[in-house]
């Protein structure tokens, strides 16, 4: 496999691995942070110690995704797969969440995955060639209570991700979305809490149980029966290498909690949905064929 990769969250979890896998799978990989030279230098050494190229990207700053971009296109010449995986977490009170922590987790989440796509997809669409990889989670399909803000971001996700890829179908690019369950990531460790703490203080009880929440997560991570964090990044590897055209739509990873059946019964509605608007010449032909398969 020979293939330039520019994945954004690099710094660490799902990132880090997944940049490391698929540089030792033989990838030219761009693993971008923000930061470099500063909070995330350590980490930019790690990989510049590995021979895996650092590229400093912030996807809240458009500014910066473009550098990023022109920066990879000038030492590699082109971008073969984007995987946006640069996300935050937010878990407490949903009331408690101030309406700038709001802005800004949708900034990250879901603004920003958009800003690097946006960069990317010219360069993709010209060469009639290209892979867009989106990481999601089992929250973009079912909701926890106290993470619906965080899930939110990616219900937003799977909604972009399936427009893109009808978009993109007859273009040359493969869009495709990736669900992890829960892993042990920094992701828990760096959750964004509620700054209004009277409100939380309000809620009495039921206030208590995010930290209740997050310790159950924290024994499961700690436990023998822990999930593997490479889980992740070997899904995102078989996404690489499968043939242009056959990548499936939504890649599940880990516990589904339901989001596995929510996917089943989704798909034929949507199908049903691009029938109806006349738009079936966009839907991509390994969901044409899975659509046929599931008639017969």
């Amino acid at each position: 496999m020979s293939k330039t990769v520019l994945i954004t969250g690099s710094s660490s979890g799902f990132g880090w691995d997944t940049a490391n896998t698929l540089a030792d799978a033989g990838c030219t990989v761009f693993a971008s942070m923000r930061d470099i030279e500063g909070k995330n230098k350590r980490h930019a050494d790690r990989f510049r110690d590995r021979g895996v190229q650092v590229v400093e990207l912030d996807v809240t700053c458009s500014a910066s995704v473009n550098r990023a971009i022109d920066s990879v296109l000038q030492q590699a010449g082109r971008i073969d797969v984007l995987i946006n995986n640069a996300g935050v977490a937010y878990a407490g009170v949903s009331e408690a969440f101030t309406d700038t922590q709001v802005q800004q987790l949708f900034d990250v989440n879901v603004v920003g995955v958009h800003r690097v796509s946006r960069a990317a997809l010219p360069i993709m669409r010209v060469r009639g060639d290209g892979l867009i990889i989106n990481v999601g989670s089992i929250l973009g399909r079912v909701t926890f209570p106290f993470f619906g803000l965080y899930g939110a971001t990616k219900f937003a996700l799977e909604a972009m991700t399936d427009s893109l890829r009808y978009e993109l179908s007859s273009l040359g690019v493969d869009v495709a979305l990736v669900q992890p369950s829960a892993y042990p990531t920094q992701m828990y460790a760096s959750a964004v809490q509620p700054e209004d703490f009277a409100r939380v203080t309000g809620y009495g009880a039921v206030g208590e149980i995010p930290s209740s929440m997050f310790a159950s997560f924290m024994a499961m991570f700690e436990s023998d029966d822990a999930p593997d964090l490479h889980d992740v990044a070997s899904a995102i590897v078989e996404l690489v290498n499968a043939p242009k055209g056959q990548r499936p739509a939504r890649t599940l990873v880990g516990a589904g909690f339901g989001a596995d059946q929510v996917n089943q019964a989704v798909f034929p509605i949507q199908q049903q949905t691009m029938a109806a608007l006349g738009l079936q010449q966009l839907v991509p032909e390994c969901e044409q064929q899975a659509s046929l398969q599931q008639e017969s």
